[in-house]
């Protein structure tokens, strides 16, 4: 693996990963909600391999033209962020065969909490009070978007939404450490390779060992190979080509500015997805969710604006 430099050498445009972590929110946050779409007559590995083969096919005509880099110049931490990044989602969206969407979702966006700690305590970089402050109130205002369901039902499952949560903060890490030499076009391309692949292995367990899919939204995770509908071609093209250009966002911001202040950043997608649900479903929202809105606003705000605080520690 490349040697990690110390963060101070490595410029922080942290104003800049901002404006592309909104563009990735609003981006992700449209086609998110059209999964409810896909989720009817689809199950989630068949979504996840189809997704990737037409994300790869969408990456590979762009980069020709364009001259992107796909293969990595190391393998090994593209490998591993890869890895950890699918796996990740992988729990995620497992956890939602027996857990509220709003446990797992509260579970997962306790990632910054990990990326700081795991910063702090692996990597020796400093982490500053100012930064502490902005996760925790980051989290309550997820909490309130979320609502008090977030915090009940809590049991042995809810562990895996919080496991996601260290993985996924753990390939952030890789992002930013590991892979700076990489293009983002290699990292996008490994991330959905590796996703393609964990779809493609869940296809065949469940039609090897099919199970009792109830009917509907309800038989996402549950449900083996079908034959795609033409809403299903439609709307999983739209959601590779969505999150092609998403994640490219996001990957790009995690390059341009600290792991700490990017991973925070992140916590636009909530507020994104919540105004796309209303403008899409008609999902409004009460008084307790536009106030955690606002607090996820003022933890996005001290991260861009606090002085940096990530060199090594003794």
């Amino acid at each position: 693996m490349p040697p990690i430099l110390p963060l101070a050498q490595k410029p922080d445009r942290t104003l800049a990963a901002a404006g592309l972590t909104l563009i990735y929110a609003l981006t992700i946050g449209y086609t998110d909600n059209q999964v409810q779409v896909i989720a009817q007559d689809a199950g989630l590995w068949q979504f996840h391999a189809t997704r990737s083969v037409m994300a790869m096919v969408i990456l590979a005509l762009v980069a020709l033209p364009f001259g992107l880099r796909l293969w990595p110049k190391n393998w090994r931490p593209v490998l591993i962020r890869s890895v950890l990044h699918a796996l990740a989602m992988v729990m995620y969206f497992g956890a939602l065969a027996f857990l509220p969407v709003a446990l797992v979702a509260a579970g997962l966006f306790t990632a910054p909490i990990f990326v700081l700690l795991i910063s702090r305590f692996a990597f020796g970089r400093g982490v500053g009070a100012v930064q502490v402050a902005a996760v925790i109130i980051g989290f309550a205002g997820v909490v309130l978007v979320l609502g008090p369901q977030a915090l009940s039902g809590a049991s042995l499952a809810a562990l895996f939404p919080v496991l996601a949560a260290v993985l996924y903060g753990l390939g952030n890490i890789a992002t930013r450490e590991w892979c700076e030499g990489e293009s983002a076009a290699t990292l996008l391309a490994g991330f959905f390779i590796m996703l393609g692949i964990c779809g493609a292995i869940g296809m065949g367990v469940l039609a090897l060992f099919p199970q009792d899919v109830p009917v509907g939204t309800d038989g996402f995770v549950l449900r083996g190979p079908v034959i795609p509908t033409p809403a299903f071609w439609f709307w999983t093209f739209v959601q590779a080509a969505g999150s092609l250009f998403g994640v490219g966002m996001a990957i790009r911001a995690y390059q341009l500015t600290a792991v700490g202040k990017a991973s925070v950043l992140e916590y636009l997608i909530l507020p994104a997805s919540a105004i796309w649900a209303y403008v899409l479903w008609g999902d409004g929202l009460g008084l307790v969710a536009l106030l955690g809105m606002a607090l996820i606003a003022v933890a996005g705000a001290l991260i861009a604006l606090a002085p940096q605080n990530l060199g090594p520690q003794p």
